[in-house]
């Protein structure tokens, strides 16, 4: 591979720039950045903390990012084979969780505020400082963080020798064979120039602050689908459960008398958001009476409990016309046994359904949405 210069990268970022435009990558060879962030451990961290260190490399990745996220166990692995050789890795998150719009959520459970990092650290077992940076993003902006994970990997002189990607491995957790990481390592504790000291990161961009107008409009854009709620029989209720989509279908069971229904109602719809570009529905399905068919339409609409324009692809697929229902049926127990027949009929009720019409997960009473989006991830693998 022809290498790429930190110039022609910092072209690409624009040499000039402004608040909302993206900083150039660090020139190979620059000091580190002075840094003083928060960290999952409830300190502050700046570069004083990791002085004896021979390497430090500054890994900016994040919770949300498939790259980053397939990148989580290599990082560990990697910062245990070196960490008694007086290398030190520090991750950095440092995306805005407001610039992020809710379909670049759908890889992972977790948004990346400072809140949700712990989790993820934890979920992984790192053992490395994981810092925020999303607030100000000032760090990010003077190494000229591209994406995520973008690592930048620095002498004991504190000097740049190297940045890019980790290795070619980008959305797979598979074993890596050449690690540009681990090649920049070894060549600076044997006092050796970094053979290719700049390559591309690759990932998804990181979220500068300014990103933030777009998710705006984005919600400006859901806010304006029509929501729909159709009657829902028994005939109905067998095929939500057989499942003809191709989807992993979310199905949700709620009243709007249900105080705990109404409270994760939000977290479905955003869940359901999260998930919309990738193979998943949702299906609410009301059980109050019929007559209040209006007060429950109303409720959704108010939720924003519309499709996305690929579901309704799918939805179109199997002759239906929305993915809200009321039960009008005579007989609540012909719908429990159409769609899961273990259910006592206490609210809320969550079930996920294979494409082969399998349930997958179940939960009575008030979701962890955590939870609730590791088994939908569990159920696209």
């Amino acid at each position: 591979m022809k290498k790429i210069t930190t110039a022609f990268l910092a072209v690409l970022g624009g040499i000039a720039f402004a608040a909302n435009e993206i900083p150039p990558v660090l020139a190979i060879g620059s000091d580190l950045p002075s840094f003083s962030l928060p960290g999952i451990d409830g300190k502050t961290h700046t570069q004083k903390d990791y002085a004896d260190a021979k390497v430090l490399c500054i890994i900016f990745t994040c919770n949300h990012c498939p790259d980053s996220v397939a990148a989580a166990a290599r990082t560990q692995d990697i910062h245990e084979k070196y960490k008694d050789k007086g290398v030190a890795i520090v991750a950095v998150n440092a995306n805005n969780a407001a610039s992020l719009r809710p379909d670049e959520l759908g890889y992972s459970p977790y948004n990346d505020s400072l809140e949700e990092m712990k989790p993820f650290a934890e979920s992984y077992g790192w053992t490395f400082p994981y810092l925020y940076d999303g607030d100000a993003q000032k760090f990010a902006t003077a190494c000229g963080a591209q994406s995520t994970p973008h690592v930048f990997v620095f002498d004991g002189d504190r000097k740049l020798r190297y940045t890019g990607r980790m290795d070619d491995s980008r959305s797979s957790s598979a074993p890596v064979e050449n690690s540009y990481l681990r090649n920049a390592f070894d060549a600076i504790l044997a006092a050796k120039e970094v053979e290719e000291p700049v390559t591309r990161s690759f990932g998804c961009s990181t979220k500068w602050l300014f990103k933030g107008d777009s998710v705006a409009e984005e919600q400006k854009k859901w806010e304006e689908i029509p929501v729909t709620l159709d009657d829902l029989n028994e005939s109905t209720a067998k095929q939500l459960r057989a499942n003809k989509s191709g989807n992993v279908r979310v199905i949700n069971f709620w009243s709007t008398t249900c105080g705990p229904c109404v409270a994760e109602f939000p977290d479905l719809v955003e869940t359901y958001r999260r998930f919309q570009n990738r193979n998943v529905d949702f299906i609410s399905i009301s059980m109050d009476p019929v007559e209040d068919k209006a007060k429950v339409k109303k409720f959704l609409e108010s939720r924003h409990a519309a499709l996305s324009k690929r579901t309704q692809k799918s939805m179109k697929s199997e002759g239906r016309t929305s993915n809200n229902y009321i039960w009008v049926g005579d007989n609540a127990d012909k719908l429990a046994e159409a769609i899961y027949s273990e259910w006592t009929g206490a609210l809320p009720l969550t079930v996920i359904v294979s494409p082969e019409g399998n349930i997958l997960w179940n939960h009575s009473d008030e979701i962890d949405v955590v939870e609730l989006r590791t088994q939908i991830l569990k159920g696209l693998k």
